[in-house]
């Protein structure tokens, strides 16, 4: 019953996303050490999935709280922190539009990686990150631009071209790629213009398989590209859709070495600064 209620829930839960996420540690953790997180930082990482970057910056001796929509990735994480000895770091099911179980100004750092972009009522979850972060903390999010030609967004718009059009009132996840949005959502939760900054950053995606066997993954693991192969399914478009998709993997892999690829990504970096007095 409970995916019936919320259909983001049942989108995450479908597949196995962390077989996706092993191909962005490398990204991840890499990102993670640009963010100047010194021992102590209490740290939100909402959307977290298994931890792609909550467990790097558990890794720099921050107190690291992980939350996702999706149960299953919830117990990949914890099941990760565990392996690798990490105390600090602990993940909990929740939804970044209603974090009513924390409490105001708790962390210094907030940051969604690709995360809480997917989940509905874009204007509650810039209201309840801001709320969460306390004053002199900031916000990081990484989030998908929309028409950008590189990997993810063109995968994303793709899927979307064989999948049936969003119920009524659906508020894509790529408007979180738009400045002009982002300032509006923070703007609304009390963050003025000039405490908003703005970066074209590059997301590297690495597996150890051919370019075809990396669709394949998508195909079998990720909830947008499994949707959309159901529905071209019953179109008798599977054919047309995982051509394109072969087609954008292949164009885009940097990699020369055989059963490899490595594909880039551009996203939009978004620094907010709750600074004291505001």
């Amino acid at each position: 019953m409970k995916n019936q209620m919320n259909p983001n829930k049942a989108l995450w839960e479908k597949g196995d996303f962390t077989r996706i996420a092993q191909t962005m540690r490398k990204s991840g953790a890499a990102l993670v050490a640009k963010l100047g997180i010194t021992e102590g930082l209490n740290v939100l990482d909402l959307g977290c999935g298994d931890g792609t970057t909550a467990i790097p910056a558990a890794k720099l001796t921050a107190n690291v709280l992980g939350i996702d929509i999706a149960g299953n990735l919830v117990e990949a994480g914890n099941i990760r922190a565990k392996e690798e000895g990490l105390t600090n770091c602990s993940f909990r099911e929740g939804d970044a539009s209603d974090l009513h179980e924390l409490k105001d100004e708790t962390f210094d750092l907030v940051i969604s990686i690709f995360g809480a972009m997917f989940a509905p009522k874009p204007f509650e979850v810039a209201k309840e990150m801001v709320r969460v972060t306390r004053r002199g903390g900031r916000i990081g999010m990484g989030n998908w631009i929309p028409g950008d030609p590189t990997l993810v967004a063109q995968i994303l718009k793709i899927s979307s071209a064989y999948t049936p059009p969003p119920p009524e009132g659906f508020i894509s996840p790529m408007t979180w790629g738009v400045e002009s949005n982002v300032i509006e959502r923070f703007g609304n939760a009390g963050i003025p213009k000039e405490d908003i900054s703005f970066a074209r950053e590059i997301y590297t995606f690495n597996a150890d398989c051919s370019p075809s066997d990396f669709v394949a993954l998508f195909k079998n693991y990720y909830g947008p590209t499994m949707n959309a192969f159901e529905a071209a399914e019953k179109n008798g478009k599977a054919a047309d859709l995982q051509e394109e998709l072969e087609v954008l993997f292949n164009s885009q892999n940097k990699s020369s070495a055989e059963n490899t690829a490595s594909i880039d990504a551009v996203f939009l970096w978004v620094t907010v600064n709750k600074l004291p007095g505001r």
